[in-house]
């Protein structure tokens, strides 16, 4: 009985243990929250409107540009994932993988091939653990996204897919990451970076007494100001999902350690139960070990 005892006492110690530092991780992640729901909610208005400025210029003019023409076929698909440094954050990282093979089982039943292009140190451990390849991978700062990286990135994927795919370019681009909706709630979301899609310029629903756009006049003309514009876009979306991603791990974080935590309050509960109820039985026995040796001296 007094082995038992010792056996509960050791775990309630080791899940006190565990909920200090669980506890520990979620104000630290309920601290970052904040800060990078207001890097998000700073960066999204202007990614809408470079999103609304590069469709206005692509539908009111009649260029055929590289970034904005669909291919005729499209051999090659590149599909950028972003993961989290860390994990300890519930289904974060497996929600936006398993997104991300739905993405690419669509694709190659559609006849193309996917090439992949990875952020963060998850997705590079799970396609380094099945022995599969990717183009590029992108590590550290996962939790405090720079803007430096999302240039580094979009550089890359702009030089890909000015290339033809039978020099190892892409015809196209996808975005594989996890969305900020609240901080209970992380939805995955795929989205074609390139070509651009126009419906992409109404991803928002409008907004009643909005006003119309005008017609648009270019200087010098309207080739010139896309191609100045898409870089801009390009980088301010994936700049944009990177945060997005940040803020969703971060909330994710939060709530994981905050169910971890209330685990180790409920196994410490039922196991001072089952202490208390040990040590009573051995309370119980040793009365009963004294009552029986003091009748069998008075017999």
């Amino acid at each position: 009985m007094g082995a038992q005892l010792r056996v509960y006492r050791q775990k309630i110690k080791s899940a006190q243990t565990t909920k200090k530092i669980t506890r520990a991780m979620e104000l630290i992640a309920a601290s970052r929250i904040q800060k990078a729901q207001a890097r998000v909610q700073a960066s999204t208005p202007y990614a809408r409107a470079i999103t609304r400025a590069v469709s206005a210029v692509a539908s009111h003019s009649n260029v055929d540009h590289l970034l904005t023409t669909e291919p005729e076929k499209v051999e090659r698909a590149a599909v950028l994932i972003f993961s989290s440094d860390r994990g300890l954050a519930g289904a974060f990282n497996s929600n936006v993988l398993r997104e991300a093979e739905q993405l690419s089982e669509l694709l190659r039943n559609e006849g193309k091939d996917v090439v992949y292009y990875l952020v963060g140190r998850k997705a590079q451990g799970y396609f380094t653990f099945r022995h599969r390849p990717a183009e590029r991978i992108w590590t550290g700062g996962t939790d405090q996204p720079l803007f430096e990286t999302a240039k580094e990135i979009g550089e890359t994927l702009l030089e890909a897919f000015a290339r033809d795919a039978s020099e190892g370019g892409v015809d196209e681009i996808h975005v594989v990451y996890n969305h900020f909706v609240s901080m209970m709630t992380q939805s995955p979301r795929v989205v074609r970076l390139l070509p651009l899609e126009l419906v992409e310029g109404v991803e928002e629903p409008p907004v009643p007494g909005a006003r119309i756009e005008p017609l648009y006049e270019f200087e010098p003309d309207a080739e010139t100001v896309l191609d100045r514009l898409l870089p801009v876009y390009v980088e301010s979306r994936i700049f944009n999902a990177m945060l997005q991603s940040a803020a969703s791990k971060h909330a994710a974080t939060q709530k994981a350690m905050k169910s971890a935590s209330d685990n180790a309050d409920t196994l410490i509960r039922d196991y001072t139960r089952l202490a208390n109820n040990a040590r009573q039985s051995e309370i119980t026995q040793q009365i009963s070990e004294i009552v029986g040796g003091a009748d069998a001296l008075a017999n």
